[in-house]
């Protein structure tokens, strides 16, 4: 797991290999990644956007924006804590995701990004 405090918001991943599948007559490789958001602020806050950079070993890059996450734009109160879970498809066995969220700050109306550290997706039977 791996973990970011960026002005009181705790970002927690976890990543799980969930398989390969065709795509478009290419083998992919599908990963899950689990994100939790901790509160730990005085402020309640809201995630407005996300924005994501996806990488595999084969050097490609993708870039995702987009409102909320998993179809939703969370509010978090001090001491509350949200947890989703999402995916995505690489080219290879290898990759890393990185990237942040907007959200607005209730108390100050300010809006601020918090980091959502780089993290690893890996198939087990691709490594050494």
């Amino acid at each position: 797991m791996v973990t970011q405090i960026t002005r009181g918001i705790k970002i927690s991943v976890l990543t799980s290999f969930e398989g390969t599948y065709i795509k478009n007559y290419q083998l992919n490789f599908a990963f899950s990644y689990q994100i939790t958001i901790e509160n730990h602020s005085k402020d309640s806050v809201q995630l407005m956007t996300r924005f994501w950079e996806i990488f595999d070993a084969l050097n490609e890059k993708d870039t995702v924006m987009g409102e909320g996450v998993v179809g939703q734009k969370p509010v978090l109160r001090p001491g509350e804590t949200y947890t989703y879970k999402s995916g995505c498809l690489l080219t290879s066995p290898f990759g890393a995701m990185k990237g942040y969220f907007n959200m607005i700050n209730f108390t100050s109306t300010r809006n601020f990004k918090v980091i959502v550290p780089s993290f690893k997706l890996s198939a087990p039977f691709a490594s050494n």
